[in-house]
């Protein structure tokens, strides 16, 4: 089992959808982020530069999901664990769930995908 850096409750209101009203008004998605990296030097030394930097990895996934205007709840679930992945080489995997409270009265659509980092 792989330590984890777990996020949930974040939220991000962007353009989302492939309907045209989904194309002009934004719209929240609901994100939990699982984190898998190396926890053991930020409990030994009890400093953030030992760690992934969690605050950093939201701040750039929320850029990414606005600056994406995402027809797709999955490309928008691709375009979070790019952006965690190009925070910090030390995010080994990301597994994120995407959810769009909105998608249809009553419904609460979403999608969930784990990607580990490949090597080039």
């Amino acid at each position: 089992m792989r330590d984890q850096i777990v996020l949930e409750g974040l939220r991000v209101e962007c353009i989302v959808g492939d309907l045209p009203h989904e194309r002009i008004y934004p719209q929240e998605l609901f994100l939990e982020m699982k984190l898998a990296c190396d926890l053991a030097p930020a409990g030994a030394s009890d400093q953030l530069a030992d760690t992934v930097n969690y605050v950093a990895v939201i701040d750039a996934v929320r850029l990414a999901l606005i600056e994406a205007k995402c027809q797709m709840v999955e490309r928008a679930a691709q375009v979070a664990v790019e952006a965690a992945f190009a925070t910090d080489a030390r995010i080994l995997a990301v597994d994120v769930t995407v959810r769009k409270p909105h998608a249809l009265p009553g419904v609460v659509a979403g999608v969930r995908i784990v990607r580990e980092r490949t090597c080039n």
